[in-house]
């Protein structure tokens, strides 16, 4: 099974539902790419889904959540066409290209050539083109010329001069452009899957399908997907633990939940606010109709008394009470929510707290000794803080941690570590030597206890059975990662080093790490491309960048900000001759100016939210309708964030 494939549907199928491909709309028509009618889905003799039905339209931007293992990789595939449902039909529009990321294809020649490969029908065009030039250059013949005429217009429609401008965007925005010459074989796993991720970028089907596109891309080439996504022609269907990435591209949400398929218009955000709700109210009438249910029991119980009562026995009353026994047994049972669901149980411990300093670098260089990716870095990290790492792929990152933690000597500059310190390292490659160890076997390596108590242990880490006696190269990566954050929870640490702790994690998983993490006592170093993590939980932010270290006491969404003021001021100053500046914080205004300033900026997104609430009534576009409503819910949250600093000037 290759990568990616581009499958076009050529049958235009006839059946009773043909109707859901049209629907009626203000300004124009709904066309429907596919429609999923009544599917089913078995795998190893348990049900994966049954009998769910949707319809995807033209120009959706579709996210697909549910715990691991709910069957989102599985409807994937079935929606490709890679599998087939066991019951019901999956239907698409007549013409409809699928783009598709499955496993990893050997190719020939350099990553460039994998790219260009997007374009192979325009090359075909290409070399009939110098064909029929060839020809014409040996004398004029009108057949030769009307064709070539045709040909060229063709190869200039379906943008024939612009394949290098593409190859060189998408190159850059997913950060691969440095190995468009390396031989594709020689590209490490995630190299070559963000070289097909590409690809299939490139080829721009009807129907794009993304499992966990975010998956060994950088902040930067997250944004940047981001940003392509949402100007993508197509449809978008992502399978995608990353929330923030999720918020931010979809405009539906389908969950998938105990074999059931639940479909929310709406973002990301929306979507949890909702199916609280939903699950709130459901709860609600379990409980009412649990109360009706007790009622008419007892109704049944006391009749059947009076009857027996009698003498004779009343047969009226036997009569009133299974009649009243029949309508409870016809009657439609609501299904008891669940509002809890079984979850990691992880709470990280901390016997003993460290001194004050907890880590310095001073003057520390570090890396390749030609081109050394920590340069004179001084840093200091104290207790308790809580430090974001952020920055591209390949800017050192790795290498910091590395000399952080002992494992990498630097090349200049040293390393203090500071008193009574306990370090708990969980790292992105987990157990990548131990494949033949066994769960229980390398949980009790750190925990020391006896064999039932590790097994009651690991059970809070969703592992049951005898799925602690499964061996380390049966597990997912998920998995993997459970058993690592489990070990650490055993150990007595005051600073935990976490590079990339979310990758593998499903959405219910990060949570409960993003709770742990507010609970640690200790002090915390993270690596990570999570925003969402990274905002929530890590106030302070660092940005590594061509060996320097930049610091922002601000979490990412904002630190982001301040790093791209800075670079701009940066580049500003090089044009001028200036030489560039290291950050510092700009110069407080007086609270006078300062109030009168915010006071303005609310005014203008007070005179914003009228003209949008004003759009919202005349509009009846559902499409406009989600835009509208989300650019109304950021405005909202900047007026409120406004208000705070006003009343902080006040004060």
């Amino acid at each position: 099974m290759p990568l990616f494939f581009m499958q076009e549907v050529a049958t235009g199928e006839v059946y009773p539902y043909l109707w859901l491909f049209l629907l009626s709309k203000k300004d124009g028509i709904i066309m429907m790419v596919c429609t999923a009618l009544s599917i089913s889905k078995m795998l190893g003799g348990n049900t994966v889904f049954e009998e769910i039905t949707f319809e995807i339209n033209e120009g959706d931007r579709v996210g697909i959540v549910g715990r691991n293992g709910s069957g989102k990789t599985t409807l994937f595939k079935l929606l490709a066409g890679v599998e087939r449902p066991d019951e019901g039909d999956i239907h698409y529009k007549k013409g409809t290209t699928i783009g598709y990321l499955a496993q990893i294809p050997e190719y020939k020649g350099t990553a460039r050539d994998v790219l260009n490969d997007a374009f192979s029908d325009l090359e075909n065009l290409a070399d009939r083109m110098k064909k029929l030039e060839a020809e014409m250059a040996k004398g004029a013949n009108e057949k030769v010329i009307t064709e070539y005429g045709h040909v060229l217009d063709e190869y200039s429609r379906r943008g024939g001069y612009e394949t290098d401008s593409k190859v060189k965007t998408v190159a850059n925005g997913l950060g691969i452009s440095h190995l468009l010459d390396t031989a594709f074989s020689q590209l490490s796993g995630g190299e070559q899957t963000k070289v097909c991720l590409g690809l299939i970028l490139l080829k721009e089907p009807d129907l794009l399908l993304l499992d966990e596109p975010t998956n060994h891309l950088d902040i930067d080439a997250v944004e940047w997907l981001e940003e392509f996504l949402r100007a993508y022609k197509g449809t978008v269907l992502i399978v995608s633990h990353d929330r923030y990435f999720l918020d931010e591209v979809v405009t539906k949400v389908m969950d998938l939940e105990d074999g059931e398929l639940t479909i929310y218009v709406g973002s990301y955000s929306y979507f949890v606010q909702k199916k609280e709700e939903v699950l709130l109210a459901e709860f609600q009438a379990f409980q009412e109709q649990q109360k009706k249910i007790k009622k008419m029991k007892e109704a049944i119980k006391r009749l059947r008394e009076w009857a027996n009562q009698a003498n004779p026995p009343n047969a009226a009353l036997h009569k009133r009470a299974r009649n009243m026994e029949r309508a409870l047994e016809r009657m439609n049972k609501v299904k008891r929510p669940i509002l809890e669901r079984r979850k990691m149980g992880l709470e990280f411990d901390m016997a003993n707290r460290s001194g004050k300093d907890v880590i310095t670098f001073e003057n520390v260089t570090a890396g390749f000794t030609s081109k050394p990716l920590l340069k004179n870095v001084d840093w200091s990290i104290r207790y308790p803080e809580r430090v974001a790492i952020v920055g591209k792929n390949g800017s050192g990152k790795t290498t910091l941690l590395k000399v952080l933690l002992g494992q990498h000597e630097p090349a200049d500059g040293k390393v203090v570590q500071g008193s009574s310190l306990k370090v708990g390292y969980l790292s992105q490659h987990v157990f990548e030597d131990r494949e033949d160890a066994r769960v229980i076997d390398v949980y009790r390596e750190t925990a020391k206890v006896a064999e039932g108590d590790a097994r009651h242990e690991l059970s809070r880490f969703l592992f049951y059975g005898y799925s602690v006696f499964s061996k380390l190269s049966s597990l997912s990566g998920g998995e993997k990662m459970r058993l690592r954050l489990a070990q650490l929870m055993s150990k007595d640490i005051n600073l935990l080093v976490l590079d990339e702790p979310t990758n593998h994690l499903d959405i219910d998983s990060r949570e409960v790490l993003e709770d742990a993490i507010e609970r640690f006592p200790g002090t915390i170093i993270c690596v990570s491309h999570d925003r969402y993590l990274l905002n929530k939980c890590f106030p302070i932010t660092y940005w590594l960048q061509e060996g320097k270290l930049y610091h922002y006491l601000e979490s990412y969404s904002q630190a982001r900000v301040k790093h791209i003021e800075m670079l701009s001021e940066n580049q500003s100053d090089l044009k001028e001759g200036k030489g560039s500046k290291e950050y510092k914080e700009p110069e407080q205004k007086t609270p006078v100016k300062k109030a009168a300033t915010i006071e303005e900026e609310v005014e203008q997104i007070e005179e914003g939210l009228y003209n949008l609430e004003d759009k919202l009534l005349r509009t009846s576009d559902h499409k406009e309708l989600e835009t509208l409503y989300r650019e109304k819910e950021k405005m909202e949250e900047k007026r409120n964030e406004l208000y705070e600093l006003l009343q902080g000037e006040v004060e």
